[in-house]
């Protein structure tokens, strides 16, 4: 069982920057695959960016290539979103989840954060 907790999001002018947070309970965490998504108003939630159980590994949305960055610390049970150059069309609340180790890059996550709000102004 993981628990996820996201903070960072704020609000923020565009073109500016934000790092979101994702903290992760439970000893299994370094063997987790994880994710960002992001949902906004009246839309389903998309997938931002993901990162293999070791960090080697990313991938990215094509919508937020260059601009996002995930990244984690499995000493720490975290795991980041940086993302800048921001644009409104980027206001969405963002989720953090986990995939439960399963044989090679897995897109099924099994655990999921309460979401943190990011609204860029114009």
């Amino acid at each position: 069982q993981v628990q996820l907790v996201e903070s960072g999001g704020g609000l923020v002018q565009a073109g500016g920057s934000l790092r979101l947070s994702c903290a992760a309970s439970g000893r299994a965490f370094g063997s987790y695959g994880m994710g960002w998504f992001r949902q906004a108003p009246g839309k389903e939630r998309d997938f931002v960016a993901a990162i293999s159980w070791t960090g080697g590994t990313t991938s990215y949305a094509d919508s937020v290539k260059g601009r996002f960055t995930i990244s984690r610390d499995n000493a720490k049970n975290m795991v980041y979103l940086q993302i800048n150059s921001l644009k409104p069309e980027d206001t969405a609340v963002y989720y953090c989840a986990a995939s439960r180790p399963r044989p090679g890059w897995s897109s099924t996550y099994d655990y999921w954060g309460q979401g943190t709000q990011v609204t860029v102004s114009s």
